[in-house]
């Protein structure tokens, strides 16, 4: 170290602020992070997709695979955490839109409602189609 050098002393700011002083941040994050479960959803579907296109035999696996406890867990984790994100992402969309002449709760409101009515029609669907 040389005498006519001053020591330079850096600056480190704790990392911690943003979960214990900033719940909102907390909260995009948790809705930013989500996206990893859709992605690994996407991936479950896709190599559905490429089991049923090996055999029966490779697909029949498949599915003995998602009736595993593992794979339930996943996907009741999954279920959740993609509900979070469908939440939160139709309460960003006002947020971003221009002056809207109605409230905009209702972009909420109406979103989440689809999402609900498509989930419900695709489950009756898939019950009447296998029973």
């Amino acid at each position: 170290m040389s005498r006519f050098k001053p020591v330079l002393t850096t600056y480190h700011r704790p990392m911690a602020w943003w979960w214990t002083k900033n719940s909102w941040f907390l909260l995009y994050m948790i809705r930013e992070g989500s996206a990893v479960f859709l992605t690994a959803y996407a991936l479950v579907l896709l190599a559905g997709l490429a089991c049923l296109l090996l055999g029966p035999a490779a697909y029949d696996a498949w599915r003995g695979m998602l009736a595993t406890p593992w794979s339930i867990g996943f996907h009741l984790v999954a279920l959740l955490i993609v509900t979070y994100h469908s939440i939160t992402w139709f309460a960003v969309m006002p947020k971003t839109a221009p002056q809207l002449p109605f409230d905009p709760r209702l972009i909420v409101r109406g979103g989440l409602a689809a999402a609900a009515g498509l989930s419900l029609l695709i489950l009756v669907t898939l019950w009447w189609v296998t029973r």
